[in-house]
């Protein structure tokens, strides 16, 4: 018995748009989850509340990773107030991580 496949070639181009959308996608996971975890450690703790607030949400079917924190004093920590200084820790998460995400898609454009 002989087996022989034909259209490969056509299968493996209309399978290799496909496979890159899932690689971007783990690349939204991943450095979504690490910002997250970048903006924890770097978020004041009093109680730990706002610390545990900070949640990745990842949306657009994988497309997007949303990190913020969801107590209500969340941005005076971040942004201060009149009465306080600012103690940033998503800005600084974003700025640490944003530069390795570009570098992770242009290695998978590649």
């Amino acid at each position: 018995m002989n087996i022989r496949w034909e259209g490969l070639n056509e299968l493996k181009v209309a399978l290799d748009p496909k496979a890159r959308v899932e690689s971007v996608k783990k690349i939204v996971m991943l450095n979504g989850s690490e910002m997250q975890r970048s903006a924890q450690q770097k978020a004041p703790v009093d109680t730990g509340t706002l610390k545990r607030s900070i949640k990745l949400d990842i949306q657009n079917g994988g497309m997007r990773a949303k990190t913020e924190a969801t107590v209500e004093y969340a941005p005076y920590q971040e942004y201060g107030t009149r009465f306080m200084n600012a103690h940033p820790y998503m800005k600084p998460a974003f700025n640490q991580q944003k530069g390795k995400f570009k570098n992770d898609l242009a290695k998978l454009m590649k």
